[in-house]
């Protein structure tokens, strides 16, 4: 079962960070302002990840291989690690699919 793990950084901003079961983050967001801004994209994530085409599959200018998690917007949502290959990355992509059903959320900010 997945985790969802929401942290509030030095910086002052929310960050909400997807790990598999194995502990791996497998999907990170980009910096909230706000606690309930932050909990807005958890949401959206469980909500457009398990649309395969809400992924884009990426290539670094380094070569590696990443993906970004988009809403029915075009606005990304989550940005996955960098990866060796192709097939790594897409087996992130699936783990992301799996782990969003039953995943629970952590809230580290209190």
């Amino acid at each position: 079962m997945g985790k969802f793990i929401i942290t509030l950084r030095s910086n002052g901003l929310y960050y909400f960070f997807l790990k598999a079961t194995n502990g791996q983050i497998i999907l990170a967001s980009e910096g909230y302002t706000s606690k309930a801004g932050c909990m807005n994209g958890v949401e959206s994530v469980i909500k457009n990840g398990s649309d395969d085409f809400k992924f884009d599959r990426r290539t670094s200018l380094n070569g590696k291989f990443y993906f970004n998690l988009k809403a029915t917007n075009g606005q990304i949502i989550g940005t996955s690690e960098m990866y060796e290959n192709e097939a790594a990355r897409d087996k992130g992509i699936e783990s992301v699919k799996q782990n969003l059903t039953q995943s629970t959320i952590v809230d580290q900010t209190t």
